[in-house]
Formats: structure tokens, sequence, C-alpha cells
């Protein structure tokens, strides 16, 4: 049980140091590194747990999401365009695999709907600070 727990602190560092770089750099997307840390603390230590939920770097990008409440649309529309900016360079190295074209533009599409209409929206003023 101690070596689950271990790995699970490992990846959460890992996926944390990723999702706090993809929150400065523009074409790095932070949420699901952070969404993923946050679920690699839960199940090893709720200490480390603790700790994560409240630096601002949760607040800012991950609470209300995780309380259920919605996104701002300004943070709805950062994560669309930057899978949009990735999806579109793997689309284009695809070139000549049609199959992995319509497959992508497939996760492309769903993502997008997610977004506008599976994912709350909230006033901007909800959150503490973007």
């Amino acid at each position: 049980m101690k070596i689950k727990k271990a790995i699970f602190v490992v990846l959460g560092c890992i996926s944390l140091g990723v999702g706090a770089v993809g929150a400065v750099l523009p074409l790095l997307p932070a949420f699901p590194f952070l969404l993923f840390a946050a679920f690699c603390f839960a199940k090893s230590s709720e200490r480390l747990h603790q700790w994560f939920i409240h630096t601002k770097l949760y607040k800012n990008n991950l609470e209300t999401y995780v309380k259920g409440e919605g996104m701002t649309w300004k943070t709805k529309i950062r994560i669309m365009v930057m899978v949009t900016i990735l999806m579109s360079i793997g689309f284009v190295m695809m070139g000549r695999v049609p199959v992995g074209q319509i497959v992508l533009a497939g996760v492309w599409v769903f993502h997008i709907l997610y977004f506008v209409f599976g994912v709350k929206s909230i006033p901007a003023g909800s959150v503490s600070a973007e």
C-alpha cells in the first residue's frame, strides 16, 4: 500500500510541476495536469491534498470547477484555444492518415461541445484571480 501512495505522490508532483509551467506558458494547458495532481494528492496523502487545495494555483484554475460551479468564459476559451492549436498541429502532421484526422477532428468537436455546453459558465467576478 505504501508503494501505491508513493507512486501517487510522485505522479502528483510531476503533474503539479507540468501544470505550474502550463499556467505560465500559453501553449501548455495547465488544467488537466492540475486536475490530475489534485486526484493523485487526494489518493496519496491528506496533508499534501490539503496543501494543494489551498494554493493559489489550485484556487485560480480548478476550485470552481471541482466544486461543480463551473468556469469563467475566459478560462473556457483559453482552454479551447490551446487544445485547438495543439490538435491542429497533430491534424496537419497526420496528412497521410485520413482516419487519424477524422478521429482527431471528432475528439476536437467533442471537446468544444463539452466546454461550451457541458461546463457551466460563471461570471468573471466569481473567481478570486485569473
